[in-house]
């Protein structure tokens, strides 16, 4: 069985062919053009999709994983941060129309797709129960119970990003006070590093490449070549992060926390000094079990997830 899986970035948009049992056939990317509206965004994922749909075999549906919150129905992106103009969208229908009445198309938020690729084929596939981080240009979340993403009364569970842990600290983009969102979504993260490396003037990131472009990549490769100053904003990135961590596993007494997303890239750098604080913010009697670990499969398990909607809609529908 194939499917497609659809992972919208306000970046990039990738689109890939997926096997049930073998994962990734084929890949497509194309670039958003957020800033350019609705109608631009919808017809790059057509461009993106479709080259795929010309494979031979058939597609059994099209799965998208998109960021803002979904709908219980999953078809309805409401307010997708990064894209100027959407409002609330049926998005199902929206692609439908583009891509073939006839198809089945599925809508789940971006961070909830990661982690069902995440269970399925990534670094969660031998837990039933798990917490999905992903550390891109936001922070996402999912909890996943018993293999089933956990949506909440109205579909919207899951937004870790923007949990606070410091009622008087900076804002998010969605104006929550102190959210971890607002330390470790990369805009954010790089300009916590500016003030931080006034500190380490012999930092080679003020030489490459600059100050004024540093990304979580050039922050990582620098800590990788031993530069303290880089060394300290991850340190410092992963101790915020296993904070926030911390009350999610007195919420929900779920242990298992999957990190991904592109900061995730830093590794142990930055999930080592989670690990190393993560305890003091859980109660005792909740320690046991508990884990840190980085998904294995980067950005493909967005894509992965997706096309995950489609096959396990068709095995609901199967035990009926």
């Amino acid at each position: 069985m194939q499917a497609i899986g659809i992972d919208l970035g306000g970046t990039y948009i990738k689109a890939a062919l997926v096997h049930k049992a073998f994962g990734l056939v084929k890949t497509n990317s194309v670039e958003t053009g957020a800033d350019l509206g609705k109608d631009h965004v919808l017809s790059q994922i057509e461009a993106a999709v479709k080259p795929l749909m010309r494979r031979r075999g058939r597609i059994a549906g099209v799965g998208i994983g998109a960021p803002g919150s979904i709908d219980l129905d999953r078809k309805m992106l409401i307010h997708p941060p990064n894209m100027p103009g959407w409002g609330v969208v049926d998005l199902r229908q929206a692609l439908k129309k583009r891509l073939g009445r006839r198809i089945n198309v599925f809508v789940e938020n971006d961070a909830n797709a990661a982690a069902l690729g995440s269970g399925r084929y990534g670094a969660a596939r031998n837990h039933d129960h798990y917490i999905m981080v992903t550390l891109g240009t936001g922070v996402g979340g999912a909890i996943v119970f018993n293999k089933r993403i956990f949506r909440g009364e109205t579909g919207a569970a899951g937004e870790i990003g923007h949990i606070s842990i410091d009622y008087s600290g900076p804002p998010d983009q969605a104006g929550v006070n102190g959210a971890i969102e607002a330390y470790l979504g990369q805009r954010f993260l790089t300009g916590h590093a500016r003030e931080q490396l006034e500190q380490y003037p012999d930092s080679m990131l003020y030489v490459a490449p600059g100050l004024e472009n540093l990304t979580p990549a050039t922050i990582t490769e620098a800590a990788m070549n031993k530069d303290p100053g880089a060394i300290a904003v991850l340190e410092w990135a992963g101790q915020k992060l296993g904070c926030v961590l911390g009350g999610i596993v007195n919420l929900l007494d779920i242990r298992t926390i999957v990190i991904g997303g592109g900061v995730s890239k830093a590794g142990d750098m930055l999930l080592k000094p989670a690990r190393d604080v993560i305890l003091s913010y859980i109660k005792p009697g909740m320690h046991e079990d508990v884990n840190v670990i980085q998904e294995t499969l980067g950005n493909e398990a967005g894509m992965l997830g997706a096309a995950c909607l489609v096959f396990d809609q068709l095995d609901d529908e199967k035990q009926k």
